[in-house]
């Protein structure tokens, strides 16, 4: 695991400190993947490394955002961690413990930097994910519904494709997250709407795990009205 992380140095936009920060090398192995995109690697958990977080003032995002604030957000995520002793290291190994807690601060600044759906939307996914592998089946759940929330928010007003994330991969992700929370009649109409949209043909991959998707929420609904 030593020779998958690395160091560097970073300084801190909020505060103007220099601090380290825990990076890993792009020579994963990933051993299975989840339908809503959830990975799953030799040896090591990147999605621990994910957020990085400034010792010496509390700030915390997302590595590929990590630099990206505006004065103002900034002035106001100073004031908000102004009266609140929040110095905590993570740099070097994390546990998942301390990966959880960089993504719940990475949240409440991001919140605070008034960020786009999109980023927020990422943030909540990837800490659910990090209960999930917890086994902390209501906190992912919650989380969950929260990214949905998001995600939903992210159809109606950002431009696509948001980064990697075509309009049919978003709506695929929201009806699989609706499955994942209980929510299968909400689950159908998005997943029917991936797989009837034009551009399915073009995005098989996507396409195809829909159906999968709707595939399954009928299976669980059959195998729920026979046990009832």
């Amino acid at each position: 695991m030593l020779d998958t992380l690395f160091s560097v140095e970073k300084k801190c936009p909020i505060c103007q400190e220099t601090f380290p920060v825990t990076r890993v090398r792009s020579r994963l192995v990933m051993m299975r993947q989840d339908s809503d995109f959830c990975s799953y690697y030799k040896d090591i958990n990147p999605y621990y490394y994910k957020v990085w977080m400034c010792p010496h003032c509390g700030y915390a995002a997302q590595d590929n955002y990590f630099e990206d604030i505006s004065p103002v957000a900034a002035e106001r995520i100073q004031r908000f961690f102004a009266d609140r002793n929040v110095k905590i290291d993570l740099s070097g190994t994390r546990s998942r413990e301390q990966a959880i807690v960089s993504h719940q601060l990475a949240i409440v600044c991001a919140e605070l930097a008034a960020v786009p759906a999109s980023r927020l939307a990422g943030l909540h996914m990837r800490l659910g994910w990090l209960y999930r592998e917890a086994r902390l089946a209501e906190q992912e759940q919650a989380t969950l519904l929260k990214a949905i929330d998001y995600y939903e928010y992210v159809l109606d007003h950002e431009n696509m494709p948001v980064g990697p994330m075509t309009e049919l991969t978003i709506m695929y992700l929201i009806g699989d997250l609706l499955r994942r929370t209980n929510q299968s009649e909400k689950a159908l109409l998005y997943l029917n709407k991936v797989v009837s949209n034009p551009k399915a043909r073009q995005e098989k991959r996507i396409a195809d795990l829909a159906r999968d998707a709707w595939q399954d929420v009928r299976a669980e609904r059959r195998a729920n009205e026979e046990h009832a």
